[in-house]
């Protein structure tokens, strides 16, 4: 036993895969005894990991129910949420750091001594509004289980301002921003080469139109190429990917790096790529952890104009924005690339780096907890 205070992080998510979630555990394991739950093995310097079957599900809404609109008993019923109930009875933390709005009525029931640090990586009302049916029968729920639930947590955080800002509106409650900022990496620029080496890392989606940058680059009047590293959560796009890069000698798709080794693969490169035709509500808003890897590992960015990310390149010089979310328009920005510019875009984001390492977001949960904890002591 230690004099130390207690710390849940609650994610259902695979904690040692949630670049977001490791940064919490990190920050807190120093100076807490933390308590992870989620799916899969222990992250390093828990004093205690409750590993969730992979096949309890925190989805599994009963569609009846939500048709109903009992919505109390959709939630509560959540095979996630039983689970995870169950396996903390009787248990009590002084602070929880719940993932997600899914997680935070869990953290809510269970009344940590000092209080809930809600972070909301989506705004999950709006996750998939692109699909009419989710829209009008899971966004209500949505709605009610953050109005409920979500806003009994003590302090909150989110990803991005669009989404902080859509929080309060909708709300009431002001949430902090914590971007994704990646940790600061020793790294030097690499020299431009030629052709000049583009790259993207992420999630092979489907509704990401990954393909629009493919077909950007194979049909580019410059000197150009690029290479994905793709997780495969879509296979049969992946293939139609493949397909098309099988018809270019400009466009790669391969396999993904762990993400301890992903930003000294990027460093290889000479230009992160990300244009994210803005579908949704959260890709609208999107500041995703991609861009500062890019930044950390030192390369000139091209992205469309997502108003968030965008903001980052252009105030830091990091390199071009497209005017729209289109092929024509994001070939017309990748032909502007010359190795003289693309070498200034380096130098800058090598200048940039320490400004937008992730230490400096992490002190913001530790700032917040810290306070929440002198609140309620006084």
């Amino acid at each position: 036993m230690t004099n130390r205070p207690t710390m849940l992080i609650l994610s259902f998510s695979p904690i040692v895969g949630d670049a977001r979630v490791l940064k919490q555990v990190a920050r807190f394991t120093g100076e807490y005894d933390v308590t992870t739950l989620g799916y899969g093995e222990a992250p390093q310097g828990v004093v205690e990991h409750i590993s969730m079957p992979r096949e309890i599900r925190f989805d599994d809404r009963d569609g009846k129910l939500v048709l109903l609109k009992r919505y109390r008993r959709v939630y509560w019923k959540l095979s996630a949420v039983k689970w995870s109930r169950a396996a903390l009875k009787g248990r009590r933390f002084d602070v929880i750091i719940a993932n997600d709005v899914e997680a935070v009525p869990v953290a809510v029931a269970l009344k940590p001594r000092y209080g809930v640090l809600a972070d909301l990586h989506e705004y999950s009302p709006r996750l998939h509004d692109d699909n009419p049916s989710w829209f009008e029968k899971i966004t209500p729920w949505f709605e009610w289980v953050v109005r409920r639930y979500v806003t009994r947590a003590d302090a909150w955080t989110t990803v991005s301002e669009g989404l902080a800002a859509e929080y309060e509106r909708n709300f009431g409650f002001h949430a902090e921003l914590v971007s994704n900022a990646t940790p600061y990496q020793e790294l030097e620029p690499s020299p431009v080469s030629s052709p000049i080496r583009l790259v993207h890392s992420g999630a092979g989606l489907v509704n990401r139109q990954l393909h629009l940058m493919a077909e950007a680059v194979a049909s580019a009047d410059a000197d150009v190429t690029l290479d994905f590293y793709l997780t495969p959560n879509h296979p049969a796009y992946m293939d139609e990917l493949k397909a098309f890069a099988a018809t270019t000698d400009r466009v790669r798709v391969l396999d993904p790096v762990p993400y301890s080794e992903l930003v000294a693969t990027l460093n290889q490169y000479d230009v992160g790529v990300f244009m994210l035709p803005p579908r949704t509500f959260n890709y609208r808003h999107a500041l995703p952890n991609k861009l500062f890897d890019f930044v950390q590992a030192r390369l000139g960015i091209v992205v469309g104009p997502s108003p968030e990310m965008a903001a980052y390149v252009t105030d830091h010089h990091l390199g071009v924005v497209s005017d729209e979310f289109t092929v024509d328009s994001l070939r017309a920005a990748i032909e502007t690339l010359t190795v003289e510019k693309v070498s200034e875009y380096k130098r800058n984001a090598h200048a940039s780096a320490a400004e937008l390492a992730g230490e400096h977001q992490v002190e913001k949960w530790a700032s917040i907890v810290a306070g929440l904890m002198e609140k309620k002591r006084r």
